[in-house]
């Protein structure tokens, strides 16, 4: 069954890390993000960001935020809603954009990266990016590997390409579909895996980025869905 080819939130992502640093521009003091609890709409839990580990109870995982990375969780929200429903701002290829009108209620859940966004670097920014999307705004969408069809039409159009078909993994109590792209930028590679699964009426997704393989699966080895008895201790 096929759905909808919507613009996914991973667009913003995307254009956030590839575009130059000073197309970005620089964030204001007053939208620095900080440590804690991101904004987010009551009808999912945000989850919450503390010693190191972002946890979300409701969706039952939790990720490791490498040592000294920054956040940028609500910087993203901020922008998304700006740019919500804004054609002009989705014909720019230099500002980050995120889901269209059709795809209100879009947030980013966790944003960390190795460096900020802004800053410049010879490395690949290494990033972790957990976003929930209403499963209503992808017409048709019954199983998590449906999504990686407008996923990978987003990723394509960014000049990635698909390592392999969507398939099964199981990390802990959850079972995901995981894709795997990757980005040739001249002098380094851009490594990218995204991990989905449909709970709560949103398709959740969880996308690492790193320069090599290894940095990749680092990164993936930072989630857990412990099960309920674990989660409780």
């Amino acid at each position: 069954m096929s759905i909808g080819s919507f613009p996914s939130i991973f667009f913003l992502f995307f254009v956030a890390l590839i575009v130059p640093a000073e197309q970005l521009g620089a964030q204001s003091s007053s939208s620095r993000p900080h440590a804690g609890r991101p904004a987010m709409e009551s009808s999912l839990d945000p989850g919450s960001v503390s010693n190191g580990s972002y946890r979300n109870n409701a969706l039952g995982f939790r990720c490791k935020i490498p040592e000294g990375w920054v956040l940028r969780t609500d910087v993203m929200n901020a922008e998304q809603n700006q740019n919500s429903g804004s054609s002009n701002d989705a014909a720019d290829p230099t500002k980050p954009v995120a889901a269209n009108a059709s795809s209100a209620g879009a947030k980013v859940l966790l944003a960390a990266f190795s460096r900020p966004p802004e800053a410049k670097g010879e490395e690949v920014n290494s990033s972790v990016l957990i976003a929930a999307e209403p499963i209503a705004a992808y017409p048709g969408l019954k199983e998590a590997a449906q999504y990686f069809g407008p996923l990978s039409e987003v990723a394509e159009a960014q000049g990635f390409e698909k390592d392999e078909d969507p398939y099964e993994v199981a990390i802990g109590a959850q079972t995901l579909v995981r894709g795997d792209f990757h980005k040739d930028l001249g002098t380094r590679v851009m490594r990218q895996s995204t991990l989905v699964m449909l709970s709560h009426g949103y398709a959740v997704s969880i996308t690492v980025i790193a320069g090599t393989d290894d940095g990749v699966e680092d990164l993936i080895d930072g989630l857990d869905f412990p099960s309920p008895r674990r989660s409780a201790k």
